[in-house]
């Protein structure tokens, strides 16, 4: 159905239906020949070009994009775009929606491309999880219905969708074991109902957490039995048991315990450490015997029997002799302690020489544990070494135990000795400051607040003391309107951001510690300034001024009127409107000029005044501004000369024969509706140049005044025919009309009459080729008057001489005609001098 709503005297505007697929450039839409003759023109052609004869619209290079032109709030919604346009030949304007049909452009969207889920190790089989990261589509209908299912599941889980629901559901279809496979991660896979389909894929990363399922158990590698020798000090590490818990967290936790069933004794000698499981000495031993004591450990976990292990501790007889070592240290100590700088290549902190009873065979020293030092035999001493650079920051810290080995001269073995070296390594400043982050980006509205924080860069330094401390600054070409605070790093704006004057701010940070020298690092900050409506529209010139010939068709441009707004998106797109005026003009947004609507005369109306409304898009609020537009309308030689006198062809006027030369007799008055050159007028009489040379009359080329040219004479007696030819001053070509003007030379002022206007034989062509035909042709009456009255004297001659009785009658008779010949010639006969015939110059 076509709805039409028809407003009086203004336009046409019809309501109907097309239907367009967001399709590519050059694709037929529809057609306004079914509804409306042509011509056709589109005033909205951003979207759509129209055929000005077949009123077939295309689709143009902008593509239709119904998710950016339609909001998404009307998703499930008709996408309605309504364009204008003039059709017919009486140039009504129409108003018609277009309908834009979603096409499948638009693949599946996850917001976010990871999804997290933790789910117990004890969750039962057929139990469902919620999954709140749903993809989006931005397309409508089929295109935007979705269908998820899973990859990489390995049968562990599957979805389930509820149909009139939007909910995905994760099913655990095989019973979890954290302790066998903590971490699943599949893909969850997002497919549109589109005739092409299109896709989204998220991993989704399931977490199993533990649950208290296991209980301890002593490793294998627990020691069972250890030897302890009897001067052994006190706190010294006797062994340490090691007990495991498949569970992870509190749910792993082990207690150590030393079983109610040890002996006194073993109680009186060892501590066992709940936490750790080291058993040390409670007392320093002196013990000159073998002695073997039995040591039960429990490992009690949460809601679990306690696991046991069994570890023989024995003690040996102390050693009658000792063996020691000195220490010489080369390197840098304090107080025993070996201070040494990190990043040293390998070097040598001391030398150990063995001390004892020289009866002792095969001593030697080693050093316990994996450090990174070494120990050397050298002509009977040691060199301790270290065996790499130290680094301060993996290890500030170093002990080195030093172990004595030796038996004596019968060969049993001696309890071994030990002596602790304590190693300190100096810090270098050799690291430089790490920023959290080499690249910082935020976004800030402009027209902020001076002072406002922006954001808080970070920088740490794997350096201690001064070497770690980290200072902040700018770079030195930053403006001046940013800060940061040295000590917290936090960014600030002192002043308020212009996006027009700059949209984005690149910003150079330096992190820079207080070592010696000191080493910096880099960051940059990029700020992108937001956008708000804070710029009204500006035309190019308060005042536009056009000049445009009246004979423009309608729809023609008149002129460009240049507006501009600096602010960007919506907030800078513009709208003219013309207010405050009647004029036949409007608006084409399109392409940003002011046009016709119908036709223009100048000499209806030469000057229009107007006013233009520019609006912009903004939110919250529109910004606008007003131009004055005035238009000149410029003449075109459309109008030709009108005569207003003489008033007729057939006017004609009396000029006395005894009229001076020079006398204006006579005036031609002709208007023209032009303006310029358009409305100059000339005169002009059609005839030959000889003609015009003996003519008695004279015509003023530009005023149009008949003068008498010459003294009158007797031949110049009788009518006198002037055609006239009327010419504005129009280019390329003049308009031209004609008149003829009929003067009556004679002795008497009496009235002149004609009963017919003269006729124009010469060519047609009055203003390039002036003809060379007769101007008139009027009969000649002179020679057939005279030939009468002769014939009629020659009968009465002939009757005088036969009748001579009739003399006196006869006599009588002819003065009687005579009388009647006189006052016929009087008034009939005009000397017109027409046998010489007069042509126009050609």
């Amino acid at each position: 159905n076509v709805i039409i709503f028809v407003k009086p005297n203004t336009c046409l505007a019809i309501y109907f239906l097309f239907f367009v697929c967001e399709q590519e450039p050059g694709i037929l839409a529809g057609s306004l020949s079914k509804h409306f003759p042509p011509p056709y023109h589109l005033l909205t052609q951003e979207y759509l070009w129209t055929d000005k004869n077949t009123g077939n619209f295309y689709t143009t290079e902008q593509k239709m994009d119904r998710e950016a032109l339609c909001p998404e709030e009307t998703k499930a919604e008709e996408c309605i775009i309504l364009h204008n346009a003039v059709v017919g030949p009486s140039g009504d304007l129409i108003q018609f929606p277009v309908i834009i049909e979603d096409i499948n452009d638009n693949a599946p969207h996850f917001e976010n491309s990871v999804i997290h889920l933790r789910v117990s190790e004890d969750v039962n089989v057929g139990t469902s999880f919620l999954l709140d990261d749903q993809a989006q589509d931005r397309d409508a209908g089929h295109n935007g219905k979705l269908h998820y299912h899973l990859k990489d599941s390995d049968g562990v889980f599957s979805l389930k969708v509820e149909e009139d629901e939007p909910f995905i559901l994760l099913v655990v279809q095989t019973a979890l074991d954290r302790e066998t496979r903590d971490l699943y991660q599949m893909e969850l896979v997002a497919t549109d109902c589109g005739s092409e389909p299109l896709s989204a894929t998220a991993t989704l990363i399931v977490t199993v957490t533990d649950v208290n399922d296991n209980c301890p158990s002593f490793s294998s590698d627990s020691p069972r039995s250890v030897t302890v020798p009897g001067d052994s000090p006190k706190n010294m590490l006797v062994a340490q048991v090691r007990a495991t818990d498949p569970d992870s967290g509190l749910n792993a936790a082990i207690v150590y315990s030393l079983s109610p069933k040890v002996s006194e004794r073993a109680k009186k000698l060892f501590s066992l450490d709940s936490l750790t499981g080291h058993i040390r000495l409670t007392q320093d031993l002196q013990s000159d015997n073998t002695e073997e004591l039995l040591l039960k450990v429990l490992a009690s976990g949460h809601h679990c029997p306690p696991a046991d292990t069994r570890v023989t501790v024995t003690v040996l007889p102390k050693a009658n002799q000792e063996l020691t070592f000195k220490i010489r240290f080369i390197a840098e100590h304090q107080n025993q302690t070996v201070v040494l700088p990190e990043n040293q290549p390998p070097t040598v902190l001391a030398v150990l020489e063995l001390h004892g009873d020289s009866s002792l065979k095969g001593s030697s020293l080693a050093i316990e544990s994996e450090v990174p030092f070494t120990l050397s035999p050298q002509n009977g001493k040691y060199l301790l070494s270290t065996s790499k650079p130290l680094d301060y920051e993996m290890k500030s810290e170093h002990h080195i135990s030093v172990v004595v080995h030796g038996r004596s001269a019968e060969g049993s073995v001696i309890a071994p000795s030990r002596r602790v070296i304590r190693v300190l390594v100096a810090d270098v400043n050799d690291n430089a400051p790490q920023f959290l982050q080499s690249h910082y980006q935020l976004e800030v509205e402009e027209n902020n607040q001076p002072g406002m924080s922006l954001l808080r860069v970070s920088a740490s330094d794997a350096d201690g003391g001064y070497n770690g401390r980290v200072t902040y600054r700018l770079d030195k070409h930053t403006s001046t309107i940013f800060n940061i605070d040295p000590v917290t790093g936090q960014l600030s704006v002192s002043a308020s951001l212009d996006r027009e004057q700059q949209g984005v701010h690149k910003i150079t940070v330096f992190a820079r510690d207080s070592g010696s020298p000191p080493l910096e690092s880099v960051a940059t900050v990029s700020i992108r300034v937001l956008d708000q409506n804070d710029n009204a529209p500006v035309f190019l010139t308060p005042h536009f001024i056009f000049f445009i010939p009246e004979n423009v068709p309608p729809f023609a441009q008149v002129g460009r009127v240049g507006v501009t707004d600096p602010d960007e998106g919506e907030n800078g797109k513009t709208e003219l409107h013309v207010v405050n005026s009647s004029g036949p003009f409007v608006v084409d947004n399109t392409q940003g000029t002011l046009r016709t609507t119908t036709h223009l005369d100048r000499e209806t109306d030469d000057r229009y005044e107007l006013y233009l409304l520019a609006a912009d898009h903004g939110h919250p609020a529109a910004l606008t501004s007003t131009a004055r537009v005035t238009i000149f309308v410029e003449d075109i030689n459309d109008n030709q000369p009108k005569v207003i006198l003489p008033s007729s062809n057939s006017s004609c006027q009396t000029v006395s024969s005894a009229t001076n030369a020079g006398t204006i007799v006579t005036k031609i008055y002709a208007v023209d509706e032009d303006s310029g050159l358009n409305s100059e007028i000339t005169y002009t009489v059609v005839a030959p140049k000889p003609v015009q040379n003996s003519s008695p009359f004279r015509v003023d080329f530009k005023t149009g005044n008949i003068t008498v040219a010459q003294q009158l004479l007797r031949k110049d007696l009788g009518m006198h025919h002037l055609f006239i030819v009327v010419r504005d001053g129009g280019k390329p070509a003049p308009l031209y009309t004609t008149v003829w003007v009929n003067l009556l030379i004679n002795e008497s002022m009496g009235p002149c009459h004609l009963d017919r206007a003269p006729t124009w034989t010469g060519t047609s062509d009055l203003v390039q080729t002036p003809s060379k035909a007769p101007i008139c042709e009027v009969e000649d009456t002179r020679s057939a008057q005279l030939t009468l009255f002769v014939g009629l004297g020659m009968m009465l001659v002939s009757t005088c001489l036969f009748v001579a009785t009739a003399v006196l009658y006869l006599k009588q008779k002819r003065r009687s005609l005579q009388e009647n010949k006189r006052g016929h010639i009087e008034e009939n006969e005009i000397p017109l001098r027409l046998k010489d015939k007069y042509y126009s110059d050609g």
